[in-house]
């Protein structure tokens, strides 16, 4: 990335708006700006896909559904640049390997941390896993609240979910009817 164009744009979007980028309460905006863009917003367009770190199930283990919820999921609105914040739960069952159950958080964050959109989100996600797991099913549900729809246009709340069900989680019903029973939130769960 080059977080000297990114700091010249803020200071050009700083000025575009009438704001004075020198002024003392600005001066530290552009620069303070593009590190959050590139070192953290969007570290997920610079850094390397994330290792799984497969293992073997043991010898007559039988694979059933493996799922990490509350992922939390931030990320930026490809349209408007504007946050998205929720919650993801991610699930797959083994065809005979695993991974550590950190990694499934770490997927998510790696393709959030960029200019997004949810729908391809939970769609990277998935497909990422089948394909590293070599995954008999996988199945992503993401819940999230857009700051795009909150603080501009309509000037609502509300929370969308997105889901991906493919393979076995998908063609299996109680596969997927366990899968979407734990992916629902809480009923004590906090507001997004």
């Amino acid at each position: 990335m080059d977080r000297e164009k990114i700091e010249a744009g803020f200071r050009m979007v700083l000025e575009g708006l009438g704001v004075n980028p020198d002024h003392p309460l600005f001066r530290e905006t552009s620069a303070k700006t593009a590190e959050s863009w590139a070192g953290e917003l969007c570290a997920g367009l610079d850094a390397p896909e994330v290792d799984l770190e497969v293992m073997a199930l043991e010898e007559g283990a039988q694979p059933g559904l493996v799922a990490l919820n509350r992922i939390p999921v931030r990320s930026i609105c490809a349209h408007h640049l504007l946050p998205f914040i929720g919650e993801a739960t991610v699930g797959y069952v083994p065809s005979g390997q695993i991974c550590g159950i950190a990694k499934l958080s770490r997927v998510v964050d790696h393709f959030a941390r960029r200019p997004q959109m949810q729908e391809n989100l939970t769609q990277q996600v998935a497909r990422y896993l089948e394909a590293g797991l070599d995954a008999a099913g996988t199945a992503v549900t993401i819940r999230a609240e857009h700051c795009c729809m909150k603080m501009r246009g309509v000037n609502h709340s509300g929370a969308m979910t997105t889901a991906i069900l493919l393979g076995t989680l998908k063609t299996d019903p109680a596969l997927r009817a366990e899968f979407m029973a734990l992916a629902q939130p809480a009923a004590s769960s906090p507001p997004l």
